[in-house]
């Protein structure tokens, strides 16, 4: 089973993640995320923060993805286990939807087309919707934000989520981020556990 957490930046897609792995240990799921978790996603970064062109970046983002794919999503799958990845191909279909407007006719469905065909798609995918002010503020002050962290940016790209989430509402899960954040890591787990059938140990007093 592929369970996807989705969101703009600062949403709180890593806390969550976090927060997940203590109350669905006994599951043993295997963890993961896009770009990063192989050495293609090294390179992804690599062009963000070159910032090349809009094109580029978004087959660098696809090539990154199908390695991932490759050589843990797809055989993680195989042997019967929970993956949960943070990010995933709704997260390109979002942001370089956005990034590359103008640049092609049909940014979104020329995505869909160079994933057609060997992508895995998710079981389930759970969005984090919150004001984009909210989700810029929790962003590090301290670092230069990428290209992708503009106010303007980061309202479109969360336009094109719940477009996404209105295509599909029986994938996605949309869940207010504005949220106690114990509260949605909770509704979060049980939402996975119904879905992989699994019910909460019982734990001795």
């Amino acid at each position: 089973m592929l369970i996807t957490i989705e969101g703009i930046d600062g949403s709180g897609k890593s806390s969550l993640v976090e927060g997940l792995k203590g109350r669905l240990s006994d599951l043993s799921p295997l963890y993961t995320r896009e770009p990063g978790a192989t050495w293609v996603g090294d390179q992804v970064r690599r062009a963000i923060a070159e910032q090349v062109d809009p094109v580029t970046e978004a087959l660098l983002f696809a090539a990154d993805h199908a390695a991932h794919l490759a050589t843990l999503v797809a055989p993680a799958i195989r042997e019967g286990r929970i993956v949960i990845s943070d990010r995933y191909t709704d997260s390109r279909y979002a942001y370089q939807s956005v990034m590359l407007d103008g640049v092609l006719p049909e940014p979104l469905a020329w995505l869909r087309a160079v994933h057609a065909g060997w992508t895995i798609p998710p079981d389930c995918t759970f969005l984090l919707v919150l004001p984009v002010e909210a989700a810029m503020a929790r962003l590090p002050a301290h670092r230069t934000r990428e290209h992708f962290e503009e106010g303007e940016v980061l309202s479109r790209v969360q336009r094109q989520y719940l477009a996404l989430a209105e295509e599909e509402p029986s994938r996605f899960v949309v869940i207010d981020a504005l949220g106690e954040k114990e509260e949605i890591c909770r509704f979060v787990a049980d939402e996975i556990r119904t879905l992989s059938g699994s019910r909460r140990p019982r734990h001795r007093s």
